[in-house]
């Protein structure tokens, strides 16, 4: 196991007027609410649900760039939060993360050698020379060839799949062992969003990587990923082997995910029936009691509102939080 997660949390002071704030009383935001699940070595863990579910939040604090409000994030047997800042650094090129955005998370200033050499800036590691074939050698396996010609170009030079490669390309550079990607493919034409994903997944049996696999899309899910969780308003509704929860999903919120993506996308055995979603997303300022997706659930029953179900496991490796498998 190289991830442990327990009972995180992490809420946002927001609202109110300055003397609310100054006493301390404005309202909170919980965007992640108690998760708990682990990733093992090598594997592909994948988070999804809607926007604004908490998913990137996840992401962000499993390595160190929010505190969370509570709870655990062990990384090879250490609480990494427990961990002095400048005793941390060493842990920073184990722990690297792909960014949603390659337009806004590259600095337009600076050319591709100066964005790739800053990490090793950083982390004082090799001389200009070692740098230079550093840099080279990452270049030339995210697919960015003849090196030399990208090394001297600036973002606004390179196409979208372009900049992502270099966003890869940086993130793998310190050589890490456990990767966040953020919706890494998301905002890319779906021919370079094939080669994006097949270049990841070469790169992580050549490195022995463990990805944590941020998304919206099922499609891509099924195909990249070992394992699944569902988020909704900020906690785990079930969790999984991706193909056991696209294929028979369990919680009502996850069939109704699956029977959103079109016939196409995912051929699985067989389709759930018809699922409709009540109303729009619950507050997160203001999150239901009991279940949390009980006002948009069509299979709701009277303990619903009043009971949080726990995430139990109701099959070998299956976890689901809903009454209905009480």
């Amino acid at each position: 196991m190289l991830i442990e997660v327990r009972d995180l949390r992490k809420y946002f002071p927001v609202g109110g007027s300055w003397s609310d704030i100054l006493k301390r009383k404005h309202k909170l935001l919980r965007a992640v609410n108690g998760l708990n699940f682990n990733i093992e070595r090598n594997e592909v863990f994948c988070l999804t649900g809607e926007s604004g579910c908490g998913k990137s939040t996840t992401g962000r604090l499993l390595v160190r760039l929010l505190k969370p409000t509570s709870g655990q994030v062990i990384f090879e047997e250490k609480n990494i939060y427990d961990i002095a800042p400048r005793e941390f650094r060493k842990y920073r090129k184990e722990m690297q993360i792909i960014f949603q955005d390659p337009y806004e998370s590259l600095n337009p200033r600076m050319s591709i050698y100066e964005l790739l050499e800053e990490p090793l800036r950083i982390h004082n590691i090799g001389d200009d020379e070692e740098r230079l074939d550093l840099i080279y050698r990452s270049l030339r396996d995210v697919g960015l060839e003849p090196p030399r010609d990208f090394m001297v170009r600036y973002p606004y030079q390179l196409s979208g799949g372009q900049r992502q490669r270099v966003m890869i390309a940086r993130a793998m550079i310190l050589n890490p062992k456990f990767l966040v990607a953020d919706e890494p493919v998301s905002m890319l034409d779906a021919s370079v969003r094939a080669g994006i994903l097949k270049l990841m997944m070469e790169l992580k049996e050549k490195r022995n990587l463990t990805y944590f696999f941020i998304t919206h899309d099922l499609s891509v899910a099924y195909h990249i990923c070992d394992r699944i969780a569902v988020m909704y308003l900020g906690k785990i509704v079930e969790l999984g082997p991706t193909y056991r929860v696209i294929l028979d999903p369990l919680h009502p919120y996850t069939k109704a995910l699956v029977e959103a993506v079109s016939r196409g996308e995912i051929m699985y055995r067989r389709r759930p029936k018809d699922i409709s979603i009540k109303g729009e997303v619950s507050n997160p300022i203001d999150i239901p009691s009991g279940c949390v997706f009980h006002p948009r659930c069509t299979e709701a029953f009277e303990p619903c509102d009043k009971e949080e179900p726990e995430l139990i496991e109701v099959e070998k490796d299956r976890f689901v939080a809903c009454h209905l498998y009480k």
